[in-house]
């Protein structure tokens, strides 16, 4: 199952509570199939999850929906925040220790 660093959790509240979602809101992982470049993973903000969705949620609320096929992609994964170059935070998703 995919597993929150603790600054992913604190990212994704601080996104739902700054869109008032903060109760039942979270981010979704869902797969795009695209001609060009195949199957891609799409990421959104969401008010509640989508039937048949997988929730995770972290100890402090914050929730990851993930569509059956996101679920499968991401199982064995972390979702983590980390700095770019220009210091803006951005989710990661790296393999689990």
């Amino acid at each position: 199952m995919l597993a929150l660093t603790d600054a992913a959790a604190d990212a994704i509240t601080a996104l739902t509570t700054q869109e008032g979602q903060q109760d039942n809101g979270g981010l979704r992982f869902s797969v795009q199939e695209d001609e060009q470049s195949g199957a891609a993973l799409a990421l959104t903000l969401a008010e509640q999850p989508e039937s048949g969705d997988e929730v995770v949620k972290a100890e402090d609320g914050a929730r990851v929906f993930l569509e059956a096929q996101a679920a499968e992609l991401l199982s064995d994964k972390v979702l983590d925040v980390q700095p770019d170059d220009e210091g803006q935070l951005n989710f990661a998703i790296r393999d689990q220790d």
